[in-house]
């Protein structure tokens, strides 16, 4: 053997690599790691698709609540409607109760109204007096018609309104007419406004006339006002004006003018007349003291 085999062999032996015994050693480790890795590796594995059938789970019982929760909400919205339609209904059903019974009130009031125009015309055809009646006052607590009137709200009014106009204004059934009927109302609805128009100008002239024997009483009362503050000598205009006459204090058989204040004079009537006389007699008293003791005495 030569001095390069001899070299050779001994850097074979240094590495190892001719060794059979390293080379299963080695071979042994890398299968040991791949054993490892791919026990590593199922182990994800399962751990992964537990987890995915988890969420899995998760997404099925979430859509699940949704569909729930969406049917709930159906529900709820559909009682909620239907307690809203039937409150609505209760509304509406009290609202047309309540315009009934007005309607049939204002019916009633109508045709007061017009026998009451009736009753009127006739007396004023036959009598051609005064216009106007003066009838006792009723008790402080009962409200007349006017009052009521005007204590309602402008609401109320339009209202009322509405409704009395919905039963004096009927609607007109025309479909089907021929021309001689068209006619025929034309002239029954000319006349009738030829009636409301006369109806009119008499109710105006009446007013006038109220409006006339009003100031008329108005004046006649001024007049026994006048007669009253004279008899009783005060000023003809004193009771006629929007505040009572002041209050005379003063005697009517006293000369003198008195110009005393009115609390001065309504101080007299509360006890102080008294001390004012012997305010007046301690002054008289000093002045006549003053004068006794200023006088020349005798020798």
């Amino acid at each position: 053997m030569s001095d390069e085999e001899e070299v050779y062999t001994d850097s074979e032996e240094e590495t190892g690599d001719g060794d059979p015994e390293f080379v299963k050693r080695q071979e042994l480790k890398s299968s040991a790691l791949d054993e490892q890795l791919k026990e590593y590796i199922q182990e994800w594995r399962k751990q992964r698709s537990k987890e995915e059938d988890d969420l899995k789970k998760l997404k099925e019982k979430q859509a699940k609540r949704k569909v729930m929760r969406a049917e709930e909400e159906k529900r709820m919205a559909e009682r909620k409607k239907q307690e809203e339609e039937r409150r609505q209904r209760e509304v509406e059903e009290k609202k047309q109760k309540d315009i009934e019974e007005k309607r049939k009130r204002l019916e009633e009031a109508e045709k007061k109204r017009q026998a009451m125009m009736a009753a009127l015309k006739e007396q004023t055809n036959k009598s051609k007096g005064p216009n106007f009646t003066i009838s006792k006052k009723e008790g402080a607590l009962s409200m007349t018609s006017a009052q009521l009137e005007r204590n309602k709200t402008r609401e109320q009014i339009e209202e009322e309104k509405k409704i009395s106009l919905s039963f004096r204004i009927k609607p007109l059934n025309i479909e089907g007419f021929s021309a001689q009927k068209l006619q025929f109302k034309a002239t029954e609805l000319w006349d009738q406004i030829i009636k409301l128009e006369t109806e009119k100008y008499d109710l105006e002239e009446r007013q006038k006339r109220q409006d006339y024997d009003l100031k008329e009483l108005k004046e006649r009362q001024k007049q026994q006002l006048r007669h009253k503050a004279l008899k009783k000598g005060l000023d003809p205009e004193a009771l006629t004006g929007k505040y009572p006459p002041k209050i005379q204090v003063a005697s009517k058989y006293e000369r003198r003018v008195d110009t005393r204040s009115y609390d001065d004079k309504k101080k007299l009537f509360e006890g102080g007349y008294m001390e004012s006389t012997k305010e007046s007699m301690e002054k008289q008293w000093t002045e006549r003291s003053d004068q006794f003791g200023g006088r020349a005495k005798g020798k």
